[in-house]
C-alpha cells in the first residue's frame, strides 16, 4: 500500500524575487508603451504566481500533478512549486471529537445511551487524502460504529450477569482501552492516529431508567439489610453467651427463642421499638 512521501519544494523567496523583477519589467514596458516585451512578460507572471504557497505550523500541503501524487510538504514556511500542482491543505493538529449520544443495546439487551470523546490527528496525509473520501466524516462514522460494537460487547452492570467481571459502568479502564484499540484499527486505513478515546457519557435509556433506578435502590437496601442482620445475629449471640457465662439468668430453649426473636425485631426494625413491661414471670 502506498504511503506518504515528504518533499521539500523550492524556497518561495527566490521565486518571489524573479516574480518582482518580471513585474517591474512589465510596469516599465507599460510606461514606455512597448507592446512586445509586455506580451512576453505577462504569461510568465501569470504562470509563476499560482506556484507560491505557505505551510503553517502543524500544517501540510499534498501535491498532485495531473492525478499523480508528488509528495507532501510538512516544513513550515514560504515555498514555490510547479504551478500545475494541485495543493491540498491537511491539518496535522490534534482534534477533539465529542460524538452524539447514541441509543444502543448492551450485551444483555438493555437499551443505554452512550457517547465517546476522541482525540485524533492525521499521521499519513496520503491515506487521509486518497484512501478515503472526506476523512473527517470517516472518523465520525467509524467512531460511531466502534461505540456500537463496544456497547454490545459488555453489560451495563452485573445485575443480570453476575459472572461478568468487566462492565461498562465499573470497568472503565478496560473498556476505554478496548474502545481505543477498536477505533485505532478502524481509522488506520485513513492514516489517522488516535491519541485518546474514552466514554464521555453512559446511562440507561429513559424508558428503563426509572425501573433500573428502583432495582439499584432495592439492591442497596438488600445489601444494607444483610449487614444489619449479620450485626444483629452477632449481638444476640454475644448477649446470650455473656448472660450464660456470667450466670445472670438461665434460659430454656423456649425463652432463648423468645429473646432472640425480640432482640432481632428491635435490632433489625426500621422504627424504634416500644418497650412493654412484663409484670408477670418469664414463664408466662
Amino acid at each position: 500500500m502506498k504511503t506518504e512521501k515528504t518533499t521539500k519544494p523550492q524556497s518561495g523567496y527566490t521565486m518571489l524575487i524573479v516574480f518582482l523583477m518580471l513585474l517591474a519589467t512589465t510596469l516599465a514596458t507599460i510606461i514606455k508603451l512597448e507592446l512586445y516585451p509586455l506580451i512576453i512578460a505577462i504569461p510568465f507572471i501569470l504562470a509563476i504566481l499560482p506556484g507560491f504557497f505557505i505551510v503553517n505550523p502543524n500544517g501540510s500541503k499534498v501535491l498532485v500533478l495531473f492525478g499523480a501524487y508528488k509528495g507532501t510538504v510538512k516544513d513550515n514556511g514560504f515555498f514555490w512549486a510547479n504551478p500545475f500542482y494541485t495543493k491540498t491543505r491537511i491539518s496535522l493538529r490534534a482534534r477533539n471529537f465529542d460524538s452524539d449520544k447514541v441509543k444502543v443495546n448492551d450485551k444483555i439487551g438493555n437499551p443505554i445511551l452512550i457517547n465517546v470523546i476522541l482525540v485524533w490527528k492525521v499521521k499519513d496525509t496520503y491515506k487521509a487524502a486518497f484512501e478515503v473520501d472526506h476523512y473527517e466524516e470517516f472518523v465520525r462514522v467509524q467512531t460511531d460504529a466502534a461505540v456500537r460494537k463496544l456497547a454490545g460487547s459488555y453489560p451495563y452492570d452485573n445485575f443480570d450477569d453476575e459472572q461478568a467481571e468487566v462492565t461498562l459502568r465499573s470497568g472503565m479502564h478496560e473498556v476505554n482501552e478496548a474502545l481505543e484499540q477498536e477505533i485505532t484499527e478502524r481509522l488506520a486505513i485513513a492514516g489517522i492516529e488516535v491519541t485518546e478515546a474514552r466514554i464521555g457519557y453512559l446511562a440507561y435509556a429513559p424508558e428503563i431508567a426509572g425501573s433500573m433506578l428502583k432495582r439499584q435502590q432495592a439492591v442497596a437496601i438488600v445489601a444494607a439489610r444483610k449487614k444489619i442482620v449479620e450485626g444483629a445475629v452477632g449481638m444476640v449471640e454475644d448477649a446470650l453467651t455473656r448472660l450464660s457465662e456470667d450466670e445472670i439468668i438461665e434460659f430454656d430453649e423456649h425463652q432463648k427463642a423468645s429473646m432472640v426473636s425480640n432482640l432481632m425485631v428491635v435490632l433489625c426494625g426500621d422504627k424504634e421499638a416500644t418497650p412493654v413491661i412484663n409484670t408477670g414471670t418469664l414463664h408466662n
